[in-house]
């Protein structure tokens, strides 16, 4: 792959043992990112005890495979462990930077780009953020957390990533006029990661909507791209490789 492109696998660590997967993952992937085990609820299952097994395991075999490490994710509404969910206002706001902070420091050198908060906007017609007991916390979360792992990872780049935002919509438009304001004022965001979970068609101004993100300085992921099968899939992969 040339460099700078990355090609990635979610992977399940448990699956680091078969060696038939192995065998795969290490000849067709130069990326790899964590299904879960990176995510609050594996991380920090007890407030301030945190437990990195699975994510030092799979950082273990990127490295000794010359793979680059994508984080996902240091905050999303979903998969918070039960003691996160019972917080809210300030006590859930500082826990919440804590583990960014915790957990980005961890793997500080090691991971080319963070998944810093994931899916915080709403779907439909609003372009508003979704409701969570984050959001809850006060609207200013979402920067709080991308300074907090700037500050823990100097060298990681930041991304925010959603799903539905693949054409020019409500929802994308939200998330492009969050990223232009933080680029405005100097927030850390490197990367903007769209989810592409594109069923059997592609929107037509798929490319123009990556490309306005690009030209506001954030580099574009496509972070999970899935096509359903059908006679058009093929074509789909190349519109998506195309528009890259």
């Amino acid at each position: 792959a040339e460099k700078g492109r990355y090609f990635g696998a979610a992977v399940a660590t448990g699956k680091l043992s078969t060696g038939a997967y192995t065998t795969i993952l290490n000849r067709e992937f130069n990326s790899v990112v964590a299904e879960n085990e990176m995510k609050w609820d594996a991380t920090e299952p007890q407030q301030g005890q945190f437990r990195y097994t699975g994510g030092d395991r799979l950082v273990s075999h990127a490295q000794a495979n010359g793979m680059s490490v994508r984080g996902h994710a240091l905050l999303w509404y979903q998969q918070q462990p039960g003691w996160a969910q019972g917080m809210s206002g300030s006590a859930l706001r500082n826990a919440a930077i804590n583990h960014v902070t915790q957990v980005a420091t961890h793997f500080r050198g090691k991971i080319y780009a963070w998944d810093v908060v994931n899916e915080a906007f709403a779907d439909g017609g609003s372009g508003g953020r979704r409701d969570s007991n984050l959001q809850r916390t006060g609207n200013d979360w979402i920067e709080a957390a991308f300074r907090a792992a700037r500050a823990a990872d100097p060298g990681a780049k930041l991304c925010y990533n959603d799903y539905n935002t693949d054409g020019i919509n409500a929802k994308s438009t939200g998330i492009y006029n969050m990223v232009r304001d933080f680029k405005s004022r100097g927030v850390p965001i490197d990367c903007v990661g769209f989810q592409s979970h594109l069923g059997t068609s592609l929107a037509s101004d798929y490319q123009a909507n990556l490309q306005r993100f690009a030209d506001l300085g954030v580099d574009v992921q496509i972070t999970e791209l899935d096509v359903m099968t059908g006679g058009n899939q093929a074509n789909i992969y190349g519109a998506v490789t195309r528009a890259c």
